[in-house]
């Protein structure tokens, strides 16, 4: 008798339990997988918005540093390759004119590639002017030089960008003293009728990020005496 009282217990209860099975999901279960699910698509999201916005910061980065990259190797081979050619004559001194500049603009001749002319002296004028968005614009013009003058060409092409939207830009010039060593950086260049022995170049972008500095060393320089001796401008 109790042996078939038990068994009828265990029937009702597998009954019980198939039941439910049939029923489906409670209220509460279909609720915490919701809230399950939407954790995990939330933390699926968080993620894929990091990784997104770490890539944009590399490419970014690697953009800047590739603009950084080009400007410093131009204005490098540039400025170094400087000659001791005029291209203006001082009229009140009777000297010529080899090199001009102060904090914003400098003009010097050197030998334009093939690529950006049709190759020999070129007058190099690089000056910083208002840019297209706002801040600063750094850019460079080349002028033919024959005979200590620049010659007017009928096809001349615009000045180029080199960089757009910087803070601040800044030039510096560096001579030998009358003991012959390096003297201070000066933000005006006093003696046009000969190249500065070193030249400095400071930019700011505009996030106010300081580029690495440029300092350019001039070879030809020291056939002119590298700045030394007295003021022509």
């Amino acid at each position: 008798m109790i042996a078939r009282t038990g068994m009828r217990r265990s029937a009702r209860k597998r009954d019980v339990a198939h039941a439910r099975r049939i029923a489906g999901f409670t209220l509460l279960e279909i609720l915490v997988a919701t809230t399950l699910l939407a954790a995990a698509l939330a933390l699926a999201f968080a993620t894929l918005r990091a990784s997104s916005a770490a890539a944009a910061r590399g490419e970014a980065l690697a953009q800047r540093s590739e603009r950084m990259r080009a400007v410093e190797g131009f204005l490098r081979r540039r400025v170094a390759s400087s000659l001791p050619v005029a291209f203006d004559m001082n009229e009140q001194a009777g000297t010529p004119m080899r090199f001009l500049g102060d904090g914003e603009r400098m003009r010097f001749v050197a030998d334009l590639p093939n690529y950006l002319g049709r190759g020999g002296p070129y007058l190099h004028d690089v000056q910083v002017v208002d840019g297209s968005r706002g801040g600063l614009k750094l850019q460079v013009g080349f002028a033919m030089v024959m005979t200590n003058e620049v010659i007017e060409e009928p096809d001349a092409r615009p000045p180029e960008t080199l960089a757009d939207g910087l803070r601040e830009v800044r030039f510096r010039y560096r001579s030998l003293t009358a003991e012959n060593r390096l003297g201070e950086w000066e933000d005006r260049w006093q003696y046009a009728d000969r190249l500065p022995l070193q030249v400095a170049i400071d930019i700011v972008d505009d996030r106010g990020d300081a580029w690495p500095r440029i300092v350019v060393a001039l070879p030809q320089a020291a056939s002119y005496g590298g700045g030394f001796g007295q003021p022509t401008l």
